[in-house]
């Protein structure tokens, strides 16, 4: 039973194509470029924040201001 014209076009395409898989031109690969999800001014923000806040608890630190606060004293009778 022969098999209809648009099936034979798909096998045959396909036959052709099963060689070539995985195998891309350098200059396809190359022309495309990946795309960061996160834009570099949010990355470049949230590094100011972190380094910025860090900063500040080491001067905190350093002046004295960054322990915990002493302990209450009770008055005797």
């Amino acid at each position: 039973m022969a098999l209809p014209r648009n099936i034979r076009n798909r096998n045959t395409k396909f036959d052709k194509n099963i060689t070539k898989r995985g195998q891309v031109p350098l200059g396809k690969a190359a022309e495309r470029q990946e795309e960061s999800p996160v834009p570099k001014t949010l990355i470049i923000f949230f590094l100011v924040v972190v380094v910025g806040s860090s900063l500040v608890q080491v001067l905190n630190l350093f002046r004295g201001g960054g322990g915990p606060p002493p302990p209450l004293q009770e008055e005797g009778p």
